[in-house]
């Protein structure tokens, strides 16, 4: 079972594709969320704030799973499953990086009076790929 992705898919990541993140509720059922997708040096991250469902599920149960699919392409894709950490350091300043990624703007305008952000690393056990070999 591979657990790290290749330049390749690296790559993949690293373009302004949407993914489409999913959690366990309490019970047990899929919670799936369209969300904007971060890979740098310390792996592959989403960002959400304090009180929406994905941090609490994910502290209750920490198992995730991301599917990115190209938009252009959709036999193109890249799935990963594993294990998440809630990371508040840096997840206000990670946002606005998604925000310029994603929307070309540098600063992350929907963010709420008080908002806290938090980075949901992923811890990965599993990668599949369609479309993106070396």
């Amino acid at each position: 079972m591979r657990q790290t992705v290749t330049a390749n898919e690296r790559e993949f990541l690293e373009k302004p594709y949407v993914g489409v993140v999913t959690t366990l509720q309490h019970d047990g059922s899929p919670q799936s969320t369209v969300v904007w997708v971060d890979v740098d040096d310390a792996g592959i991250s989403i960002n959400t704030a304090y009180g929406r469902v994905k941090p609490r599920n994910l502290a209750r149960d920490p198992r995730i799973s991301l599917v990115v699919v190209d938009p252009g392409d959709p036999y193109r894709w890249l799935k990963l499953r594993g294990t998440a950490d809630l990371v508040a350091e840096g997840a206000g300043e990670q946002i606005d990086r998604l925000s310029k990624k994603y929307t070309g703007r540098d600063v992350y305008a929907s963010r709420a009076p008080g908002e806290q952000r938090v980075s949901v690393r992923m811890k990965i056990d599993k990668v599949d790929s369609r479309g993106l070999d070396s």
